[in-house]
């Protein structure tokens, strides 16, 4: 009898025990995992957008290449009389465009169409207002053979610069020993521009979080950029383009996309060119024939029936047009 209690007792107690343990253990748990923070659903939003949206300046780059890039894009001696280098149209303190509705090139010849800025031109795909360059160095190289902008054949540049010793050395230091070459030339030039970068401006600052970069009036032409406006459809993106072909209806016979595709539906259409900077790059459009910020705005906010892609008119008051222009200016960078 007396046995048989202190096997019982034994039980009860082995049980008590055991459910202790295991009481404390879940308490134990369950305060470790209510205890922990609440993951800030915001944060890695923005974390996820920050991978995604890589920035142009991540690009790894040679910082000799980017040197004689820069030299060659300063380099008059690349046209055929020795007086337009890259930088003539792409000028550095006009937002790397011209100041004028078309460029002008050896002999003072005026070209078709406004030079577009060289900004955050890395992560493009196709280059020129109607696209007809595929790559940066395609690009690079499009204007020398230009009989109206730098007038010169590749040839020629080429047998210039390999007279050069002061080149030979610098390209030989790049890209080893050998001929310049069409190839080395273009690429040294595309990789300098794929350092000139719009960055830190007000509006990059506001959605890295500092509130009070932007202004009231460019809030709410934020707010405007992304609804009524409608500005959002072609200019999205951190660089503020689609990449894409559109057709505002400027009505001027030049017919863009039309004339590389042969397509029918590409009449009229041109790149959507980016918004960095854009309050530094005056002339707009193709043909440069905006010659204000405010101007654009007003074209653009006026609208018309079955403007790509728009179906309808956007039809800002003037009050939104100062917004949207307020909100256009942030966009500078530093």
């Amino acid at each position: 009898m007396k046995r048989s209690l202190l096997i019982l007792f034994a039980i009860l107690g082995m049980f008590f025990i055991g459910n202790s343990a295991i009481s404390i253990i879940m308490s134990d748990t369950s305060k470790e995992s209510f205890s922990r923070e609440p993951v800030n659903t915001s944060v890695v939003m923005l974390q996820d957008i920050k991978i995604k949206l890589k920035k142009p300046e991540e690009v790894s780059i040679n910082n000799k290449k980017v040197d004689l890039g820069q030299r060659l894009f300063f380099d008059p001696n690349l046209s055929k009389d020795g007086t337009v280098s890259c930088a003539t149209c792409h000028k550095p303190d006009h937002g790397f465009a011209d100041d004028k509705p078309v460029s002008l090139g050896v002999n003072g010849q005026k070209g078709d169409r406004n030079t577009p800025t060289v900004f955050n031109t890395s992560r493009l795909k196709l280059f020129f207002w109607d696209g007809r360059a595929m790559s940066l160095e395609e690009q690079a190289l499009g204007p020398v053979e230009n009989p109206v902008e730098m007038g010169e054949t590749i040839k020629n540049v080429l047998s210039k610069l390999n007279k050069n010793e002061s080149y030979t050395i610098q390209f030989e230091e790049v890209y080893g020993k050998g001929k310049i070459t069409k190839e080395t030339l273009a690429n040294a030039i595309a990789e300098f521009e794929k350092t000139v970068i719009s960055k830190d401006s007000d509006y990059d600052r506001f959605i890295a979080g500092d509130v009070m970069a932007l202004s009231p009036n460019a809030k709410r032409g934020l707010d405007l950029f992304n609804g009524k406006a409608m500005c959002i459809a072609c200019h999205s993106g951190p660089d503020f383009t689609d990449g894409e072909f559109h057709n505002l209806r400027l009505g001027d016979s030049d017919i863009g996309r039309g004339k590389i595709t042969g397509m029918l539906e590409d009449i009229g259409k041109f790149k959507t060119p980016t918004l960095r900077d854009i309050a530094n790059t005056a002339p707009y459009f193709h043909n440069g024939q905006i010659k204000t910020l405010e101007e654009a705005v007003a074209f653009d906010g006026i609208g018309e029936k079955n403007r790509d892609p728009l179906d309808l008119p956007v039809n800002l008051t003037k009050a939104e047009e100062k917004d949207l222009v307020e909100f256009l200016k942030s966009l500078s960078g530093r």
